[in-house]
């Protein structure tokens, strides 16, 4: 159980500012005040200093907000594995992307299912910074994610590797001739909200270009992905997503892929659970077991 002056510390981290800390853990702000001392002198190290009116943590600060969450989030696991044990069975809580839990991971969940009798699933959808933040939290013991995040706060390991497209109806007519991504700028684009592991990469993409979202004659944004696709289908626009999304329609001659020879982009699903966590060995035999039925189904073994 974490000391009382040690969740302090973690409230400031998580605010940035005493006074927000203070009203949130309903404390005082001398009383936090005087908790951070108390661990700066345990610990004979600063934990917080100021730059320009902004409060930073310190290199040691860093190391103890790591070190003190995945405690935290240790001991949150552990008092539901406790309770577990008396019906002898465990639950693992864990989060995957729109584009993941819709088209990439329900075939091997399937599998996965059917091997543990034993083990329930309670599974959270959410965009990249809404999963990673959840972890942040301790609410789920992992996540697949399709995303940019701080990999040194992380155990990582590729789950699979997907083509990311531009596609569009097969019926739709461009404004003009299209070759590059510049092209697409007198388009309508459908894309997903801020925070989307999609839009993020789409955003980076273009910024290598000088170019931005904005540039689009016209931006429908979107936060369901079968939504965009079912829109593409009836020639709203344009959108970039991973291959795996729009496979089916692209089969069925409902939608093509616009060849770019500016657009070659192969991105990660990635599986990420807190770092150096005490049931590491249990997130990883999770991943290894997922992946295994993941390949065996793409070389269609039974």
């Amino acid at each position: 159980m974490l000391d009382f002056r040690m969740e302090t510390f973690l409230a400031v981290c998580k605010y940035m500012n005493f006074t927000r800390a203070a009203e949130a853990l309903n404390m005082t702000q001398p009383a936090v005040s005087q908790h951070i001392k108390y661990l700066e002198k345990r610990y004979d190290s600063p934990l917080f200093v100021r730059e320009k009116k902004h409060l930073v943590l310190t290199p040691a600060g860093e190391i103890l907000r790591s070190a003190l969450e995945t405690m935290r989030n240790d001991e949150h696991t552990m008092k539901k594995r406790m309770k577990e044990s008396f019906f002898s069975k465990k639950t693992l809580t864990f989060g995957v992307t729109m584009t993941i839990g819709e088209y990439a991971i329900i075939p091997t969940l399937g599998d996965f299912i059917k091997a543990h009798p034993d083990t329930d699933l309670h599974i959270r959808y959410g965009n990249t910074q809404g999963l990673i933040a959840e972890l942040y939290e301790g609410n789920i013991d992992f996540a697949i994610v399709e995303g940019y995040f701080k990999e040194d706060k992380y155990h990582t390991r590729v789950y699979r590797t997907e083509p990311y497209i531009a596609v569009a109806s097969v019926d739709h007519v461009f404004a003009q001739p299209v070759h590059t991504l510049s092209d697409l700028v007198s388009e309508r684009l459908l894309v997903r909200e801020s925070g989307s592991g999609t839009r993020a990469i789409l955003s980076r993409t273009l910024a290598l270009k000088n170019m931005s979202i904005l540039d689009f004659k016209q931006i429908v944004e979107v936060e369901n992905i079968h939504t965009i696709v079912s829109l593409l289908c009836e020639d709203c626009g344009i959108s970039f997503l991973y291959e795996s999304a729009v496979a089916k329609e692209i089969a069925e001659g409902k939608l093509r892929q616009i060849p770019l020879s500016d657009l070659m982009i192969k991105h990660d699903f990635t599986f990420i659970w807190n770092k150096d966590s005490i049931f590491s060995g249990e997130y990883k035999s999770v991943f290894e077991e997922l992946q295994h039925i993941n390949q065996k189904k793409n070389c269609g073994i039974d």
